[in-house]
């Protein structure tokens, strides 16, 4: 893939135009105007902040990686500033790059990993992991406050050998690898590891394991964490290696402490996987139901009593228009996505299909699966182009069990929507079921509307209001978008203060001086 743009989405050979009819519905439902949305900067025009790294710093770090493998032009700061949220990148495009980088290094093994963690810890340096960039939760935008300056760790470099275990169906991946490179070696000997997040492309294989990521083919394959056997990692202190076994009762599963802890214990450098053949067969259908209840009974049926798809997605009334309107063909009720990979899941399709007949649905044509497929990796694409009209577009997601999924779905519609409103931007507020489970699913929701004079006060504002009602209605902060510096607050609200003080301990017997990601998760 080509380089992630600093102040946007993806290759920038791969921007997308608004398509007529949404930019009519932005102007008449929305009233959004690109009048009143500044362009963006030009990158010679941002002012990074002065860089603060000690006397010799960069010195130390070169001796130890190699002095190529050292940056701190302007190029290699700004490539390496905040992630892609929407507010990361409303900040970017008006030329705020205050939470800039001072360098960047790029180690190419564990061990220069642990040498580069030492030379901070020594000098009082925060680092941040960086894999693909992609965080959008303020996962790569630490806490300055306190050291002597601040190194991206790009782990691009770390792509070592891949090993695969044909016998046990698993693979050592290196912590650099993209999805697509990740693949791209499994599919040498025949395997997939079948996670497909919306950031694949750029996404890492130690950015999934350090965020949780959960693919959208989840309900056949699993999260991501669900298909580690075994982590490395490295800290300040040095080395911790976990997972001997699948499975072991010796104390606690030492991986789920790593799993999710986006950077702030240490840095993963390789990953042990849970590998699949690759699939001969794959389907794809789209089912239409009359309202969201009907298809959240049949995806609960399916999923608790089976059979099961590999993967199964309802979209709501209003996310089922919106998408239409995109395709240029007329919607109504509820579309639900399904897809059948390998034999077993295609020999299920007809008893798949006889639930989702059951519970009121009805098969569409072909072409709205395909749409479906040819889009999947455009959405944050569209996102840019909405900024550049004039719109403010972000997502949010949540889970929570069976029984409240109604109501938290009421509930976190109707904050957004009343919110935007009292801000004088009335929004359109779609929402998807993204991810299954026997016990309940992850809601996954999108929010478009008229971008106000400070969109980021605008966002933040409606962001906090929603993750109390999200809290209080029985839902988690994040299903799989991670915590970073965003969801700090919501996650000790969520775990407690007893909780949030144990990873506290961990953290300060791993990284003492503090070093790692600091601000994120824990805050």
């Amino acid at each position: 893939m080509s380089a992630m743009r600093w102040n946007g989405w993806g290759d920038p050979e791969q921007a997308t135009v608004l398509p007529d009819a949404v930019g009519e519905l932005l102007t008449q439902v929305l009233g959004v105007s690109a009048d009143r949305t500044p362009a963006p900067v030009d990158a010679g025009r941002v002012a990074l902040p002065p860089a603060t790294l000690p006397a010799g710093f960069t010195d130390r770090l070169a001796a130890a990686i190699g002095p190529d493998q050292v940056g701190s032009s302007p190029a290699d700061r700004l490539g390496h500033t905040r992630g892609k949220s929407t507010v990361d990148l409303l900040r970017m495009r008006r030329g705020d790059a205050a939470d800039a980088p001072d360098a960047v290094a790029r180690p190419a093994s564990h061990d220069e990993v642990l040498a580069v963690l030492d030379l901070c810890s020594t000098d009082h340096v925060a680092v941040v992991p960086f894999g693909g960039g992609t965080s959008v939760v303020g996962g790569l935008a630490p806490a300055r406050e306190g050291f002597a300056g601040v190194l991206a760790l790009d782990l691009a470099r770390l792509v070592g050998p891949t090993t695969v275990d044909t016998v046990s169906r698993t693979a050592v991946l290196a912590a650099g690898l993209t999805g697509p490179a990740a693949e791209a070696r499994l599919a040498e000997h025949g395997f997939t590891l079948g996670h497909y997040p919306q950031s694949f492309e750029y996404g890492t294989i130690g950015g999934f394991a350090a965020t949780r990521s959960s693919g959208q083919y989840s309900l056949g394959y699993g999260r991501f964490d669900e298909l580690v056997m075994a982590l490395r990692v490295a800290t300040p202190r040095g080395t911790v290696d976990t997972g001997r076994a699948p499975r072991s009762a010796a104390g606690p599963d030492l991986r789920q402490l790593f799993l999710g802890s986006e950077g702030t214990l240490g840095v993963i450098t390789s990953v042990t996987a849970q590998v699949r053949p690759v699939p001969e067969q794959r389907l794809r259908e789209a089912w239409q139901f009359e309202t969201f209840t009907d298809g959240l009974a049949a995806l609960r049926a399916l999923v608790q009593d089976g059979p099961r798809p590999t993967m199964a997605r309802l979209s709501d009334e209003t996310e089922t228009f919106v998408n239409a309107t995109l395709e240029g063909r007329p919607a109504m009720g509820c579309q639900v996505m399904v897809a059948f990979e390998d034999a077993a899941a295609v020999r299920d399709a007809d008893g798949v299909r006889a639930v989702l007949r059951a519970g009121g649905g009805q098969p569409m044509e072909e072409s709205s699966a395909q749409d479906w497929a040819r889009s999947r990796f455009r959405a944050p694409y569209l996102r840019d182009a909405l900024l550049d009209a004039g719109a403010l577009v972000e997502t949010l997601e949540t889970a929570t069990f069976w029984s409240g999924v109604p109501a938290l779905h009421e509930a976190v519609r109707d904050c957004l929507t009343r919110e935007l409103a009292n801000l004088g931007t009335s929004p359109i507020v779609t929402c998807h079921v993204s991810h299954l489970y026997p016990a309940g699913a992850a809601l996954y929701f999108t929010v478009v509307c008229a971008q106000a004079d400070d969109p980021v006060a605008q966002w933040t504002r409606a962001k906090a209001a929603v993750t109390k009602v999200i809290l209080t209605t029985g839902g988690t902060v994040t299903h799989h978008h991670g915590v970073g510096r965003d969801h700090a607050a919501g996650l000790a609200e969520e775990i407690g203060g007893l909780a949030r003080g144990a990873l506290r301990a961990v953290k300060a017997h791993l990284d003492p001086a503090g070093i790692l990601n600091p601000g994120v998760l824990l805050g």
